[in-house]
């Protein structure tokens, strides 16, 4: 079995996500007493989410590359960024270190075209929304035609975000905003929905809606598992 290595914190409340679906995997396909074999630095989100904010992504890459490279002496095979958003500083995380880092979009896309889908809504922070880094990697590597809120609703989502799921806290007013979104980006032709945030999982289920949801958490997880099982 390989290590996975985890860049996480980002927030700690979907990290938490990722080592539980992780190791239930492990379990699952291994079975006895089998858990995963894990390096993970969970860094503090603070100071990185007001570099976010402030646009400075060098600083972000670098704090981030810092901890990667913790990551790969700890004995890592490769490597997951446990967060959509910060896959933008991805290929500087990836000039900093020698072992592979296993995309969120390139899993996510994965999944989507198994399934033949090939145009999808995405719900994310506003970076990840309306940057190219994300979205263009759906569209450019994999064929995927992406849809997005418009700017009223992509802001409603960032808050419920930054304001809400990375403390932990989860209403029924804001699933209710989610779950309209969704359906507005299906009634433009969305197949899917792309829960391109690691914490939207926390606040809307695929039981919630008949519009077909893809949790990137649970799809870079399957991933790991699969990576470090081969």
């Amino acid at each position: 079995m390989k290590t996975i290595g985890l860049l996480g914190g980002m927030s700690w409340e979907s990290t938490v996500g990722y080592y539980r679906a992780i190791n239930e995997g492990v379990k699952k396909a291994l079975g006895d007493l089998h858990s995963a074999k894990i390096a993970m630095v969970s860094v503090d989100f603070d100071p990185i989410a007001k570099l976010q904010h402030k646009g400075d992504w060098d600083e972000t890459g670098r704090l981030l590359a810092e901890a990667a490279q913790s990551i790969e002496a700890a004995g890592a095979d490769f490597l997951l960024i446990c967060a959509n958003t910060m896959h933008k500083v991805a290929p500087q995380i990836e000039a900093a270190i020698d072992i592979p880092i296993l995309h969120i979009a390139d899993a996510t896309a994965d999944v989507l075209i198994q399934r033949g889908i090939k145009t999808v809504g995405l719900l994310g922070t506003a970076f990840t929304m309306e940057q190219d880094f994300y979205r263009g990697r759906l569209q450019d590597k994999h064929g995927i035609h992406v849809i997005i809120p418009n700017a009223e609703d992509r802001q409603i989502v960032h808050n419920v975000i930054y304001q809400e799921l990375i403390l932990g806290n989860q209403n029924d007013a804001s699933r209710a905003e989610y779950l309209r979104i969704i359906d507005e980006l299906a009634a433009q032709g969305a197949e899917a929905v792309i829960l391109g945030c690691t914490e939207i999982g926390m606040l809307v289920r695929q039981s919630d809606t008949d519009v077909m949801l893809l949790d990137t958490t649970a799809i870079h997880a399957a991933k790991a598992v699969e990576a470090a099982l081969q």
